[in-house]
């Protein structure tokens, strides 16, 4: 039951970032890898122990320390993009690692 869970938390975190990507016809690609990324995120997140007290924070540190590559790679051709990216692993991370405690996934 634990893994659906963190798959479905994982497709619903994706579903959120891609479909304004979607709708700004952004490649095809660049939205599986987004989707991918968030699909994986949740497993990563409610895996590791860091933090203790402060399991509020995981989330969103875990999510942004991922997509720093991915952050570089694209700010070579779009200066405007990585800003939104960061944001959004930070956002939709820290949703991440708050349900994760809630629903008791880590």
């Amino acid at each position: 039951m634990n893994f659906l869970l963190t798959l479905l938390i994982g497709v619903v975190a994706g579903a959120i970032d891609v479909l304004p990507m979607i709708k700004m016809k952004v490649d095809k690609f660049s939205c599986m890898s987004a989707f991918a990324y968030y699909v994986i995120l949740p497993f990563i997140i409610f895996g590791l122990n860091w933090f203790g007290d402060l399991w509020w924070i995981k989330g969103g540190v875990v999510a942004i320390l991922m997509a720093i590559p991915v952050i570089i790679l694209v700010a070579k051709d779009d200066k405007k993009s990585p800003v939104m990216m960061a944001i959004m692993s930070i956002i939709l991370g820290s949703i991440v690692g708050v349900l994760g405690h809630f629903l008791d996934l880590m």
